[in-house]
């Protein structure tokens, strides 16, 4: 996605969002925020083409339309970010309503999530099945897909030429009890080897499961050309019937194109955190006199234009609060200076605290390795200010850096731990990079 504004544009004439829209929207997919008086979203909509789609909203039409009237007569001002794709604006607009829930969007404002389709590695015979509420650990996961019907149908197709099962039987190997048990329906149409009575060997079945991640995981193209032979064979010879099916094959199956990148368009219901598990765990993994029940989280974006900013996000007793999140412009470094950067706003946050008599929070988190802790610490040195507990979550390997130690040490991936500080690493970043805060006023920035 690309961030349209990351410095102020007062060649827009800012009273006239019409003229805005028409001079400077692109014509390509997006998401647009609009915004009342005050300067507060009101409404997030998404688009195929951004200028086309916000410019009905100025129309005589949209005044008077009962759906839009109420919205059209409180909007002063209208922004918009950019996506690669529709289906990236259609998920990044589910993020940010759920995120800032504007008062004119009411069907993304609930907990509704978007499906996956999800693979039991871990079983012995794993289970492909679709999803909204995906399992933390033990599965291979893909999604978010913008359409469910689009997904079951995607399913049904590729269980005709994978085999998987999609129930939700226990099945062991080896376990002979299994050889009386009745295979349904799907093994009678060959939709399905029937590990449930033994008829496919462990070893075969992970195979077929083995090909079916290497589909999904975009080696399909061998597979699309074999689709395509066989329809045309079919329909050379006059089997219309079953080149029809095949083409019906064919399209479902480049409906996977419909599904978002996991991380770049990450959904609340695919990162579960217990908070007080992961508290309890930081608090015996470091030695802690006590839980760190404030963590905050510093991030560093690079926007549009040069400028660098920071993000810092609080978390207490494991939860976001977010009136204390704060961005920071960085003031004191010129070009990109992901260590000086991180320096200057450690220290002026902590500085901050410090005059004003407030406590500092328990656990400090940097997104970064050893030179982003290192660089924190030395500001803090400088300002001559005791440090508190600070570490660095690095992305790539997922490594924390704690001072003193010269190793990163590893968490358990499952580990609710990780898990936590991976939600403050996370969050600032989303924060640092979402147009949305970028958009506020100045004064939500730490001057």
């Amino acid at each position: 996605m690309t961030m349209n504004d990351s410095t102020p544009e007062p060649e827009f004439d800012t009273s006239d969002p019409y003229t805005k829209v028409r001079r400077h929207f692109p014509t390509t997919p997006g998401v647009y925020l609009m915004k009342d008086d005050k300067g507060r979203v009101i409404y997030i909509g998404k688009a195929l083409n951004l200028r086309s789609r916000a410019g009905s909203y100025f129309t005589k039409a949209a005044e008077i339309e009962h759906r839009t009237a109420d919205l059209v007569r409180e909007i002063r001002d209208i922004d918009y970010i950019s996506t690669d794709t529709e289906v990236d604006a259609l998920l990044l607009e589910a993020r940010l309503v759920k995120d800032i829930q504007p008062p004119f969007n009411s069907e993304l404002k609930d907990d509704k999530t978007f499906p996956y389709l999800e693979i039991a590695i871990r079983e012995d015979f794993p289970t492909v099945e679709f999803t909204r509420t995906p399992s933390t650990r033990g599965t291979k996961l893909y999604g978010p897909f913008t359409s469910a019907k689009k997904l079951r149908a995607t399913i049904s197709v590729l269980q005709k030429i994978f085999q998987f099962r999609t129930c939700s039987l226990d099945i062991t190997a080896g376990d002979e009890r299994w050889r009386w048990f009745r295979p349904c329906l799907l093994h009678s149409i060959k939709q399905c080897t029937a590990p449930c009575n033994l008829r496919i060997s462990k070893e075969e079945y992970r195979e077929d499961i083995r090909r079916l991640i290497l589909f999904l995981d975009g080696k399909k193209d061998t597979l699309l050309d074999e689709l395509r032979a066989n329809m045309d064979k079919a329909a050379a010879e006059l089997k219309f019937e079953t080149a029809a099916r095949i083409r019906d094959e064919l399209k479902a199956l480049e409906n996977l194109s419909l599904r978002g990148d996991l991380e770049a368009n990450a959904q609340p219901e695919v990162f579960y955190v217990d908070p007080q598990r992961g508290l309890k765990g930081l608090q015996k993994i470091f030695q802690l006199p006590a839980l760190p029940r404030r963590i905050e989280g510093v991030d560093i974006a690079h926007l549009q234009g040069g400028e660098t900013v920071a993000s810092l996000v609080q978390f207490i007793d494991g939860l976001p609060f977010k009136h204390g999140y704060k961005r920071f412009k960085i003031k004191t470094v010129e070009g990109v200076d992901d260590f000086a950067s991180i320096r200057e706003v450690v220290s002026r946050r902590l500085s901050r605290l410090r005059a004003e008599g407030e406590a500092f929070p328990d656990l400090l988190l940097i997104d970064g390795g050893k030179g982003q802790l290192n660089a924190a610490l030395e500001g803090l040195r400088v300002m001559n200010i005791k440090p508190p507990f600070t570490i660095a979550l690095a992305k790539q390997e997922e490594e924390l850096y704690v001072p003193g130690e010269s190793e990163p040490r590893r968490l358990s991936r499952h580990s609710y731990s990780l898990r936590l500080l991976q939600y403050v690493r996370d969050e600032a970043h989303r924060f640092a990079q979402h147009y949305h805060h970028i958009l506020r006023r100045k004064s939500t920035f730490d001057e």
